[in-house]
């Protein structure tokens, strides 16, 4: 599966890299919602792993990007604790 991880927190996306990558998916990293936002809507992705509290675009913004233009693009809402 080709992965899209939108992750600010730089140890947690390398922490998602890693562990996904080991696991035989191929994974692109985005740390603020507008880089994010921009691979999402121009690569071909299985599934995108998304934060809520983001830089430039908060994950709300960067979901209904993806819902005006690829509805059926799985995303998965990250919210940790802070």
């Amino acid at each position: 599966m080709r992965l899209l991880v939108i992750e600010d927190e730089v140890k947690l996306a390398q922490y998602l890299h890693k562990g996904l990558s080991e696991n035989g998916h191929v994974v692109d990293l985005a740390h603020d919602g507008i880089e994010g936002r921009r691979l999402a809507l121009g690569g071909d992705y299985d599934l995108v792993l998304l934060d809520i509290m983001l830089p430039g675009v908060d994950g709300f913004g960067v979901l209904r990007a993806i819902r005006a233009e690829k509805r059926n693009l799985p995303v998965l809402m990250l919210k940790i604790g802070r």
